[in-house]
């Protein structure tokens, strides 16, 4: 019997996620379609199994997850080639800014931009984990979430314990105008990509609705520029480096959901 499950996802709030929910759920016997509404948050499971296996998969996340009940319908979407160049793109621009805005973060000497590229590529990796994944084995889609999930946990602990170093250490001041820039930069990439991504899905993009469900990347965003004055202000590399530990703790705490997935 064919059965429709509707779940809330509380902290699905960016595109990234959403992959990381549908690549969850790929994975399960029985599942025949995912419908993902990130106006509401809410997922809609079409299958062919028990609601509670679907229920235990998405727990799994970490995303913090309320089962909604049983009914209604699923549509079948319009057109999934739309769907994998949109994620095309997406990964294009995400990869494209991870380079250059790690590039620049070295150069400039600020952890808080390394910090916020190494953000930049885990994205990334979620939107080429989604597409390497289609049509591929569950084994497979696995042993890539973990090649993912290990890279991006090793580079955020190496990315903590440089920071550390810095801090015990004397290190010139990182360079302010470049963190606000490329910053600035950044925040217009991922409002792009969201847009793009929602268009998919509509052909009205609702710009207040992109704000929301950018939150997480424009406080980062936020936060390296915040730093940035702070650097400014008190004449100290201590604000950059406090905004690179945690976005650092941001980017180690994607890959344990990433690990999580690949099970």
């Amino acid at each position: 019997m064919v059965i429709v499950s509707r779940f809330r996802i509380e902290a699905m709030d960016c595109t990234a996620e959403e992959q990381l929910v549908r690549m969850r759920l790929s994975g399960l016997d029985g599942v025949d379609l995912v419908r993902v509404d990130l106006d509401s948050r809410e997922v809609a499971v079409r299958h062919r199994t028990d609601a509670a296996a679907v229920d235990s998969a998405l727990r799994s996340l970490d995303l913090g997850t309320t089962y909604l009940g049983d009914g209604g319908d699923v549509e079948i979407p319009a057109d999934t080639g739309r769907e994998r160049s949109a994620l095309r793109i997406a990964l294009a621009i995400n990869a494209a800014f991870f380079v250059g805005e790690l590039t620049v973060g070295l150069v400039s000497r600020s952890m808080g931009l390394v910090a916020d590229a190494l953000d930049m590529g885990a994205d990334a990796s979620v939107y080429a984990l989604s597409l390497a994944a289609v049509g591929t084995s569950a084994a497979r889609k696995n042993r890539l979430a973990r090649v993912s999930g290990y890279l991006q946990l090793g580079l955020a602990l190496l990315g903590m314990v440089e920071v550390i170093r810095r801090l015990v250490g004397d290190e010139d001041l990182p360079d302010v105008t470049s963190m606000i820039v490329v910053s600035l930069l950044v925040l217009a990439g991922n409002i792009v990509t969201l847009v793009i991504l929602r268009r998919v899905r509509s052909d009205d993009a609702h710009f207040q609705a992109s704000w929301i469900f950018t939150a997480n990347d424009i406080k980062v965003n936020a936060l390296v520029i915040l730093a940035a004055c702070g650097v400014a202000w008190f004449d100290s590399a201590l604000p950059d480096l406090v905004a690179g530990i945690v976005i650092f703790g941001v980017v180690a705490n994607g890959a344990r959901r990433i690990l999580k997935l690949a099970g």
